[in-house]
């Protein structure tokens, strides 16, 4: 008889011993001289990876960047109890506390009547529970991407009820952004010509979250799309023996054109990746 498979318990102890084991006295030479400072890029490049294996839609990427992304996190926490600071245990039990206590329409009595007032209760509670906070708009990450952490900020303002009525309402105010942008350019100050294309970012961001569209992920296929037609552009001109910049502006737009016949929307493979470090 074949013994029963490792529970999720013993497959995560395992994995927080080889964590141990790589930054032990004999364990591996570079994992033993990182620091919080060193190994952070590597945490922010796993998130990426995982992202993009998710905009791939491989379940075999994704499993795979998932674990790169959980090594991280248990390096950080090994990192920490190194520290004498807090223990990986002690992570896991903060977190499963926390998931309880803002989810008491699942662990108690309270009802909700739709996903929307779960997040405004959300909200609430985070306030209550994070005391010295003064305003419904902290806690969103200052490194987050431009345009996410605009809609995050977007979404938070939303929950207390500062909000659109409409979409056309915010279609409006892109289009006054616009206008301004005009006035802007024509009168040529940087420094209010850069105002005023961020409040137009802001506009676009708040038209995207209206019509629940992610912005950073639509602008992040958008790239993935116009890298895939150029490089059409770029095989085509080595077909006729040209570099890419021998062609003109009417040929180049001929050939995107073409890509743009010949390739579905959806079919974007080709996202750019970061450069990836060991592990």
């Amino acid at each position: 008889m074949n013994p029963p498979p490792p529970s999720l318990g013993e497959q995560f102890e395992e994995l927080a011993r080889i964590m141990e084991a790589l930054r032990g006295p004999n364990g591996c030479p570079w994992d033993r001289e990182q620091t919080r400072a060193s190994v952070t890029p590597y945490l922010i490049e796993e998130t990426y990876e995982v992202v993009e294996a998710l905009d791939a839609g491989d379940p075999r990427a994704i499993r795979e960047e998932l674990g790169d992304l959980l090594f991280q996190i248990v390096f950080h926490a090994q990192l920490a109890r190194e520290r004498g600071e807090f223990t990986l245990n002690e992570v896991i039990e903060e977190i499963a506390r926390k998931m309880v206590h803002r989810h008491p329409h699942v662990f108690g009595e309270a009802k909700a009547k739709d996903a929307e007032e779960v997040l405004s209760r959300w909200e609430a509670q985070k306030l209550r529970e994070k005391g010295g906070r003064e305003s419904v708009l902290e806690g969103v990450p200052r490194h987050l991407p431009a345009l996410l952490r605009a809609h995050r900020i977007q979404e938070k303002a939303s929950r207390v009820g500062f909000d659109w009525k409409d979409a056309l309402g915010v279609i409006e105010k892109v289009e006054e952004e616009i206008r301004e942008f005009r006035r802007a350019l024509a009168d040529g100050r940087s420094e209010v010509i850069e105002e005023e294309i961020g409040d137009l970012f802001f506009s676009l961001v708040n038209l995207a979250r209206f019509v629940k569209i992610n912005p950073e992920d639509a602008l992040r296929k958008t790239i993935g799309k116009f890298i895939h037609r150029f490089r059409h552009i770029e095989q085509q001109a080595a077909k006729q023996g040209k570099a890419v910049g021998d062609l003109t502006i009417e040929e180049m737009d001929a050939l995107w054109e073409k890509a743009k016949k010949s390739h579905q929307p959806s079919a974007i493979s080709d996202q750019p990746r970061p450069l990836k470090a060991e592990g």
